[in-house]
């Protein structure tokens, strides 16, 4: 484990593996970098890739009040570590938040994504309104399975019934409070509107947007309009895949785009 010093003194945990070019790693809701240890060995004959515990979660820590400006300070000190520019490829939420630092101007050189959930049409319910207090409400009140509950039936989409089968999580609970923040990074991209050109059209670095060909109609709706947000993207559905793509499938993709 390394870490870096984020700008507000957050102390953030990554990993590396590999040689060759810089390739960072960020992760959606709930998960941390111990969940990227197989795709990055995979790369690492390709790339030299920092898998990172986002603020909260992992080995990282968190500084209160949380702010998204201060998930992009960390992926930016993560960038500064890795030599002053890099590859990103973000997942889910992540894919979001990768994005507004795209936006932001973050010296980011290419860009994959795959999967950013947004709902920009009635082919699902939108995110409630109040979501993201909600879930902080939850937190204070030592309600961290509900949490995680309340995530997986109004963000992800599961049926309740399913959710309670499923039973708990207690790795998902730990970071409980962290699901909060990606709600934030969300923003009101998950509203069922339809997706503004703010801040996306800002992004001219060469894009990558993927999504899977066994994902829902409204996951593909998001990512077209995306696509047509983006000012210098390209487009790619993998077929067969769903929102937890396959290693081996998602890899070669990722090699031919970041080597283009």
């Amino acid at each position: 484990m390394n870490t870096v010093t984020s700008k507000d003194g957050t102390r953030i945990a990554f990993d590396r593996y590999g040689e060759g070019p810089a390739l960072i790693f960020v992760d959606g809701a709930t998960a941390d970098r111990s969940m990227d240890m197989s795709l990055a060995t995979v790369l690492a004959p390709h790339f030299t890739v920092y898998a990172y515990d986002r603020r909260g979660r992992g080995d990282s820590e968190d500084t209160l009040p949380f702010t998204v400006e201060r998930e992009i300070e960390d992926l930016d000190a993560i960038i500064t570590e890795a030599g002053g520019s890099a590859f990103v490829l973000g997942h889910s939420s992540g894919a979001v938040l990768a994005l507004r630092a795209a936006a932001s101007g973050l010296a980011i050189s290419r860009l994959a994504v795959y999967e950013p959930p947004f709902v920009v049409d009635d082919s699902r319910p939108p995110l409630p309104d109040d979501y993201v207090d909600h879930i902080n409400e939850l937190v204070a009140a030592g309600r961290r399975g509900d949490v995680y509950a309340y995530f997986m039936t109004a963000a992800v989409g599961i049926p309740a019934e399913y959710v309670e089968q499923m039973g708990s999580d207690p790795a998902s609970e730990k970071v409980a409070h962290t699901i909060a923040y990606d709600g934030a990074i969300m923003g009101d991209t998950m509203s069922g509107k339809p997706l503004s050109s703010a801040p996306w059209a800002a992004i001219t670095v060469p894009a990558l947007v993927m999504d899977g060909g066994e994902s829902p109609a409204w996951q593909h709706n998001g990512v077209r309009a995306l696509v047509a947000a983006l000012p210098n993207a390209r487009h790619r559905t993998l077929e067969g895949q769903d929102h937890g793509p396959a290693d081996d499938v998602l890899a070669p993709v990722l090699i031919e785009f970041f080597n283009g």
